[in-house]
This record gives C-alpha cells, sequence and structure tokens, in this order.
C-alpha cells in the first residue's frame, strides 16, 4: 500500500469535523488536499481536478450521512424541507457533474479558487442573529433552490453547506438546525454528483481502482473515518457558538485558495 493512501484517513477525520461542527468547508479542504496528492498516485494532471471532485463527493455520502445521523438524534434536522430539496439536489448534483467533466481542468482550479474565497467571505461577515423561528420551509421554491445549490456544489466538489446553511437561516431557521439540516441534504448531492462523475467521462479518464472518475482508494479512505469523526463536530456545533472558528476556518480557506491557485 502506498505511503500516500495513509493520508486519506486522515482527511477524512478533518472533513468529518467540519461537516459536524460548520456544515461547510469539508469538501473545499478535501478537493484541494486531493488535487495535490492524486498525481502522485498515477492520477494524470489532467484528470487530478475532476478526480478530486468527484471523490470528495463520493465521500461525503457517507460524512454527511453521518453527520445527518448525529444531528438527527439531538432533532436538528428539519426532514419536511429535506424531501422538498433532495429531488432538486439530485437534478443539481447529476447536471452539475455533467457540466464539470467538461471543463479543462485548469479552468475548474480556478473556479474552486474562487468559491474558497467566496467561502472565506461568508464565514467572516456573516452575523448570527437572535430571531424566532420561522415555519419549516417547505414548497417548490425549496426544489428550485436545491437543483442550483446541487449543481454548484458539483462543479466545486462540496456538500452545499455553504450555500444550504444561510438559505435556511435566512428562511428563519435556527443556525443548529440549519447544520443538522444541511447535513442531510448534502447526502443527496453527494449522490447525484458522484454518481454523474462516475458515469460521464471519457473512456480510460482514470486508470487503477477508478468508477470513472471516482479514486475509489481516496473515496472509501476518507468516508470511512469522516463517519468516526462527524459526531465530534455535531457535539461542538451544540457546546460552542463558533464565532472564533470560522475566523480560523475563513483563513484557512484563503490558504486553500492560495495553494490552488499556486498549484496549477
Amino acid at each position: 500500500m502506498p505511503i500516500e493512501w495513509m493520508l486519506f484517513p486522515l482527511l477524512g477525520l478533518v472533513a468529518g469535523v467540519l461537516a459536524g461542527l460548520l456544515g461547510v468547508g469539508g469538501g473545499l479542504v478535501l478537493v484541494a488536499a486531493l488535487a495535490w496528492l492524486l498525481p502522485s498516485l498515477g492520477v494524470p494532471t489532467s484528470a487530478a481536478m475532476h478526480a478530486a471532485l468527484a471523490s470528495s463527493l463520493a465521500s461525503i455520502v457517507l460524512t454527511a450521512a453521518a453527520s445527518a445521523r448525529a444531528h438527527a438524534q439531538r432533532g436538528s434536522v428539519l426532514w419536511p424541507t429535506v424531501r422538498w430539496m433532495v429531488p432538486g439536489l439530485l437534478l443539481g448534483g447529476w447536471l452539475g457533474s455533467a457540466v464539470a467533466v467538461r471543463i479543462d481542468g485548469e479552468l475548474l482550479r480556478w473556479l474552486v479558487a474562487g468559491y474558497c474565497l467566496v467561502a472565506a467571505a461568508q464565514l467572516l461577515l456573516s452575523r448570527a442573529r437572535e430571531r424566532a423561528e420561522g415555519p419549516v420551509p417547505r414548497g417548490p421554491g425549496m426544489t428550485m433552490a436545491g437543483t442550483g445549490i446541487g449543481a454548484v456544489s458539483a462543479v466545486v466538489g462540496i456538500g452545499g453547506g455553504s450555500m444550504t446553511v444561510p438559505l435556511l437561516v435566512w428562511r428563519g431557521v435556527a443556525p443548529v438546525r440549519a447544520v443538522g439540516t444541511s447535513s442531510a441534504c448534502g447526502v443527496a448531492i453527494g449522490l447525484g454528483s458522484a454518481l454523474g462523475y462516475a458515469l460521464h467521462p471519457p473512456a480510460g479518464a482514470l486508470v487503477g481502482p477508478a468508477l470513472g472518475y471516482v479514486y475509489l482508494p481516496a473515496a472509501i479512505g476518507v468516508a470511512i473515518a469522516s463517519v468516526v469523526a462527524a459526531p465530534w463536530g455535531t457535539r461542538l456545533a451544540h457546546r460552542l457558538s463558533g464565532s472564533h472558528l470560522k475566523r480560523v476556518f475563513a483563513a484557512f480557506l484563503v490558504a486553500v485558495a492560495v495553494s490552488l491557485a499556486l498549484g496549477g
């Protein structure tokens, strides 16, 4: 077993904690790390970004499921909202991956770097507001929003938390419930997107243990470790305000963006 494979579970621990704690960012960290690591394992440089996105999204299925389960046990998942959003998330994830496989890897790298900066700005500028919870968001509008969230998530390799959480908070959902609901939505994003990346790539895009663009050792190694780590992040989310952590993580996202920009 190549020594690099031992890094996949470590990445999974980081992604799992972030998924449970912030509902945002774990996928961005994974994409940047995998884009750097996969070429050393024989993945062609031209396909490294596609493989990083696909493998991140495949692992997010279990990461998000573990986080959602932990949040659900604490009553923090709004299942009616999830049911309305899932059809759109699945469709958007599928369509987004179909578009992404046709985009040059270098352009994808810059798109993900740009999204890292947007997510960092969102974390720095967002302010928690004490307000009474509104009605549970539901209806066709949530399905349409899910389609857009799923499509963007597929292109940048994330579980959608950086879009779903602010949307739900804007609709009057308490932040901790928004994170829990976003985790459940991330399962649908991961499924739709990973299937698209597995089935849409040109023949011979990757060699070795892969399904389409999904590099199986990375997806499996990250997923298994993240299942263990996600409940840790969930427990922290219910205990900490997270304001200082958000600032630190925003700075880290800027570093990720710079790393992607310089890694081309």
